[in-house]
């Protein structure tokens, strides 16, 4: 069970779970890619303070359970994490440039998580792979 965060103003549990895809569902989150794109998302988190609580990189999607502060917007969680890892891929591997037109469609999902269904979350995006 996650504690209650605070900050001098709040009180507050936030936990998102973000699902986004790359541009026509391709399989291109493979090998050296997938590594790259999955150190590239921690590095957003980091830099936000947001912490992972679960992550996993499907060949056609991407699986974020995700924990924040009120101050930031899911919107803007899913835009920074998309545009950073976006722009990096895309330059450091070129057949990104020529297979899509861009890396990642327009649209995501997210949902709230609840304390009581965290670890629910955690555990459906670790077992993806046994699927």
């Amino acid at each position: 069970m996650k504690t209650y965060l605070t900050s001098n103003k709040a009180v507050f549990l936030l936990n998102y779970h973000i699902i986004f895809c790359p541009k026509y569902r391709r399989k291109v989150l493979i090998g050296n890619i997938k590594i790259r794109c999955e150190e590239l998302i921690k590095q957003v988190c980091i830099e936000n303070n947001w912490e992972i609580i679960a992550l996993e990189i499907m060949p056609e999607h991407v699986h974020l359970a995700i924990s924040t502060n009120p101050i930031n917007s899911p919107h803007k969680i899913v835009k920074a994490i998309k545009g950073k890892t976006s722009n990096i891929l895309r330059k450091e591997f070129p057949e990104l440039v020529s297979k899509l037109p861009s890396l990642w469609t327009r649209s995501y999902f997210i949902s709230t998580v609840g304390n009581a269904s965290t670890e629910t979350v955690k555990k459906y995006i670790e077992d993806q792979w046994k699927k």
